[in-house]
């Protein structure tokens, strides 16, 4: 067994020479003086094998060495398999143990959004009593209101159209989490859906005194999707960077077509994002300002909604910010 003579005893070392004395096949001290010589010859240079030192010293033959190395050979594969044995017992429970984790926590995202969804169709019924209320009052059926009457109602009005808002975007988070997007595909007008985003937060810029701006190409390649839905993430995005946008900023939408696919960024000189918030940030019900006094409102359900549609359309988004140098979130349609 000439290959074991030369490979297996420097793997075994510290083994093979316990073994042999344990055996009594060499002395305790007959080992010391081969390690000792061992380590000599090493030093200068040579590659000594501590079984080739017992032969050449005449402690042992090279058929008992070469029997003792078989025997450790066969102990260390033995040893091998029992540990290949319990590694995959340990891999398997904990398989096990991980997948039914998993199974509890796709159960729990799924009751999540079953609350989610009958809590907001149940808001649907107060709320729309409260509108019709207000109309009421406007047009007068109950009795001339006075200027301040007006104004209050005014602002219940707006309160409750923005609670109606809240509701609709929960009820389609709920939907898309359990797999319900229910997109209406068509092919897209990009142009008029930038244009109608645009007009819905004009108001909103100027009443901060932004100036938002818009460049859309000529000639981008048609993209199908659902418009309205869209629409509303183009829409959220401008929204999100007037509101953390100081007075007198700047915002931007612009549109272009790179390769077969159309991009859409949405810039402004907001207050910005850390990067290791990137992730955080598209998180549902998750803002970086979570504090009871935050400046900014909000539900932190926006930027979430916004890339499951994105993400139900086959499109993604992107964000690059710098904290205090604003932010640019960047829609990739195919």
């Amino acid at each position: 067994m000439p290959a074991q003579t030369t490979l297996a005893p420097e793997i075994l070392v510290p083994k093979l020479g316990d073994y042999l004395v344990e055996r009594q096949i060499i002395l305790p001290a007959q080992l010391v003086e081969a390690l000792v010589l061992q380590k000599r010859r090493r030093e200068s240079g040579e590659n000594a094998l501590l079984g080739d030192i017992l032969v050449e010293a005449g402690v042992l033959d090279r058929r008992t060495l070469d029997q003792a190395i078989t025997v450790q050979i066969m102990q260390l594969r033995n040893a091998l398999q029992e540990s290949n044995r319990s590694l995959e017992q340990k891999v398997a429970l904990r398989t096990q143990e991980l997948q039914i984790a998993l199974n509890k926590l796709s159960e729990l995202d799924r009751m999540k959004s079953n609350f989610i969804a009958s809590i907001s169709h149940e808001l649907r019924t107060p709320l729309t009593h409260i509108k019709g209320y207000q109309e009421l009052l406007l047009a007068g059926a109950m009795g001339k209101l006075t200027p301040t009457q007006e104004e209050t109602i005014g602002i219940i009005r707006n309160a409750s159209e923005r609670l109606e808002r809240l509701i609709d975007d929960l009820i389609s988070i709920s939907q898309i989490s359990r797999g319900e997007a229910g997109l209406k595909i068509s092919v897209l007008d990009i142009k008029s859906i930038v244009t109608q985003a645009l007009t819905r937060n004009q108001a909103a810029a100027e009443k901060k005194s932004i100036q938002i701006t818009s460049n859309v190409a000529d000639g981008l390649p048609k993209v199908k999707g659902d418009t309205h839905k869209l629409l509303w993430v183009i829409s959220h995005l401008l929204e999100n960077a007037i509101k953390f946008t100081p007075n007198e900023g700047r915002v931007s939408l612009e549109v272009w077509q790179l390769d077969k696919q159309v991009q859409i960024a949405v810039k402004d000189t907001g207050i910005g994002i850390p990067s290791i918030k990137y992730e955080e940030i598209f998180e549902p019900f998750h803002q970086l300002d979570s504090s009871a006094s935050r400046k900014y409102g909000g539900t932190g359900i926006g930027l979430t909604l916004a890339k499951q549609i994105l993400e139900a359309h086959d499109a993604t988004i992107q964000v690059q910010s710098q904290p205090g140098a604003g932010s640019t979130f960047k829609i990739t349609l195919k």
